[in-house]
């Protein structure tokens, strides 16, 4: 689900990808649901391509997303609430304990619970490829494989 949901950089929210067009991206605002489109001189990433520095390696931003849902009971988590810059921290050292703390700056912090927020906001709450998914074309290659 995240691969089509989009951060373009200069511009506040997430997006989800709607087409492709010649040089351009036609992207959705999440909040808004308004069309714009994304261009190629734009810096757009997907959110399934962001992972979080962790001291074992990388984690994968849908990881980190499902354990923001189970600390936060699946609810918004108030960001101002949370405090300072070291509360904050020390609020996602309880979500990821072995985040590099050298590597992962507060606004880092910051701008993951944002878009945690947003796409509660929008609805999407599964932030993860279930492994149904990959089931079936797991199956379908295997009797191929014997022909």
């Amino acid at each position: 689900m995240l691969k089509t949901i989009l951060s373009i950089s200069g511009r506040p929210g997430l997006f989800r990808l709607v087409n492709r067009g010649k040089g351009m991206l036609i992207v959705e605002e999440l909040a808004t649901g308004k069309r714009i489109p994304a261009y190629a001189r734009d810096k757009v990433i997907s959110l399934g391509d962001i992972s979080i520095y962790t001291d074992e390696g990388d984690t994968p931003l849908g990881l980190v997303l499902d354990a923001v849902k189970a600390k936060a009971d699946g609810k918004a988590v108030d960001i101002k609430a949370l405090g300072k810059d070291d509360q904050i921290r020390e609020y996602f050292a309880e979500i990821l304990p072995t985040f590099d703390r050298e590597r992962v700056y507060t606004t880092d912090i910051k701008k993951l619970l944002s878009w945690y927020n947003l796409l509660i906001a929008a609805g999407i709450t599964e932030f993860t490829p279930a492994d149904s998914e990959e089931t079936p074309a797991e199956e379908t290659a295997a009797p191929q494989g014997e022909e």
